[in-house]
């Protein structure tokens, strides 16, 4: 068992990072185009555009922040808020006593691939990367999902358990990608290491993750959701990690027990380095274990078996460990399998009390309208959330890898957080936190796009227009926020969501995806009427006090 750090020198030793010269201040964006329909920013170790802390103005007043094709990144103004209409030709009004879900927040994926990316970069280059992400001058990303040993965006294949027959699992063990990428330090911190503990400490060094970094520099506590891509090839039906196969035997018995108790594993094993999860999922993608030929890694399940697996094996072994509180997330797949899946799943009772929500994927959303998938599921079950768990661009065949740039691949995030928020999601989560400029890496070529793209070379990185298009959410929507009734005068092109947040403000988010201009006017009925502009192929935020 590795020796731990005291909690005072692994602050000691994750702060010391912020003695490179950051820039944290409200600076412009350093644009560079690349082709597409927009730019992105560049940032490198000494500067980056950045937000900073955002505070309302008084109660008369609103703010607002403006993210458009045209090249605007959160550009902030502030206006007075009016008595009397201006006699827009379109209205949007705040309903506050139309209540909905409470929001849990907004995040990336710490991947492999994520791990590698960020850790290519110079000390003070991967400081700002993180800072961008997770700090108040950020974005304020509050989620991370962190895959349970290797997926596509690994560079080689594994899990923690790779001993044939170890039912006791005696040699689990967190990988290399864990303790040495994601749990990696510089040779600065090496040495203040030596300086404050004896050389016998030094096995510990390693275990001062990226996550904690992440969480030093966050003003709340992150959201940690853990999700695994495969059991161990000894454990299942067609003996490997990629292509058709489940797990053997039954729910009930030794593989399905095993299985549960990896779960419990991880969580012990990054508990010991102060990080504890909010919550895990059953399982990424169990739709794609079941078809034939898959190219990487999978865990097959029907909404049967997951079910039987939650009631006998996962549900009483967390509610039985130091964990109980870890929340479970049944699906994890696209809402295609909405609401059939939930009915399976939740109408069970045996099951249904060990779980706490249901996590969807964005692919293929538009195959299927919300309101008959998340819409329906929360109507059948409004006591448990629906959460989103992955997004990315350009997984399609026909709209494939990286475009740095592009402003359509923004509107597509926005439309779909939008779309979901207003169908009862709580929360939204997108894929990896960096990848560099082929999409990578990735083991079997599954190559997409990332909000922030790294390049290792130049030791800069660059924000995407989707990073921007994440902030408008993850900035603005705090922990507990609640969604609210927006009512319109007429029909709009405009789509939009609203907000009041714990301290009673209230934000909204409009998304105009038309090629025109579009004038409309806020009535709060509390405040007054907010007069606003959406310009062609732009996000905008709008928040104001209420008192």
């Amino acid at each position: 068992m590795a020796q731990l750090l005291p909690s005072s020198l692994v602050l000691a030793l994750v702060f010391s990072a912020t003695d490179v010269i950051l820039c944290t201040e409200n600076n412009g964006c350093v644009a560079r185009s690349f082709g597409y329909d927009s730019v992105v920013c560049e940032c490198n170790s000494t500067y980056c555009d950045s937000v900073g802390p955002v505070s309302l103005p008084p109660l008369g007043q609103y703010s607002s922040y403006l993210s458009s094709r045209a090249g605007s990144r959160m550009e902030a103004g502030q206006g007075q808020i009016q008595v009397s209409s201006s006699g827009a030709g379109l209205r949007l009004t705040i309903l506050p006593y139309q209540k909905y879900q409470r929001i849990k927040g907004f995040g990336g994926a710490m991947t492999d691939a994520a791990a590698i990316n960020i850790l290519s970069l110079s000390a003070g280059a991967q400081e700002q990367l993180l800072r961008q992400y997770f700090s108040k001058d950020g974005i304020s990303y509050s989620v991370v999902r962190v895959p349970m040993a290797s997926c596509d965006f690994s560079t080689r294949l594994y899990t923690y358990a790779d001993t044939p027959g170890d039912y006791d699992l005696k040699n689990f063990t967190l990988a290399q990608e864990d303790m040495n990428m994601k749990v990696s330090v510089s040779q600065k911190h090496v040495h203040l290491l030596m300086c404050l503990h004896s050389q016998s400490s030094l096995p510990s060094l390693f275990q001062i993750p990226l996550l904690l970094r992440a969480q030093a520099m966050s003003p709340h506590p992150l959201s940690l959701l853990g999700s695994a891509w495969s059991a161990p090839a000894w454990m299942k039906t067609n003996g490997a990690l990629t292509g058709k196969g489940s797990l053997k035997g039954q729910p009930g018995g030794k593989e399905h027990k095993t299985w549960a108790q990896y779960y419990i594993r991880f969580l012990e094993q990054y508990a010991k380095y102060n990080l504890t999860f909010w919550a895990l999922t059953t399982g990424n993608e169990p739709s794609a274990g079941r078809m034939t030929n898959y190219s990487f890694q999978a865990l097959g399940f029907t909404p049967e078996e997951q079910r039987d697996w939650v009631a006998l094996d996962l549900g009483p072994a967390l509610q039985s460990s130091s964990h109980p509180h870890t929340h479970i997330l049944i699906l994890d797949d696209s809402r295609l399998l909405l609401p059939h899946w939930a009915k399976v799943v939740l109408s069970d009772v045996h099951a249904a009390r060990y779980i706490h929500g249901v996590a969807v994927h964005f692919y293929m959303d538009g195959l299927v309208p919300a309101e008959t998938s998340l819409g329906a599921t929360h109507q059948l079950y409004p006591e448990y959330y629906l959460f989103g768990t992955e997004a990315c661009a350009g997984w399609g065949p026909l709209d494939h890898g990286v475009k740095l740039g592009s402003w359509d691949r923004a509107e597509k995030y926005a439309h779909d957080i939008i779309e979901d928020l207003n169908h009862y999601v709580v929360g939204w989560t997108d894929w990896n936190l960096a990848l560099d400029p082929t999409g990578g890496p990735n083991w079997v070529k599954n190559f997409v796009d990332s909000p922030v793209i790294v390049d290792a070379k130049q030791d800069v990185f660059y924000k995407q227009p989707s990073f921007y298009g994440m902030a408008h959410f993850s900035k603005f929507l705090w922990e507990g926020s609640q969604r609210v009734g927006v009512s319109t005068s007429g029909k709009t092109q405009l789509e939009f969501s609203a907000f009041v947040r714990p301290d009673g403000s209230v934000v909204l988010i409009v998304l105009n995806r038309s090629s025109s201009t579009i004038q409309f006017e806020v009535w709060d009925q509390g405040v007054g009427y907010i007069p606003c502009t959406a310009p062609a192929h732009s996000l905008l935020t709008v928040a104001w006090n209420t008192h």
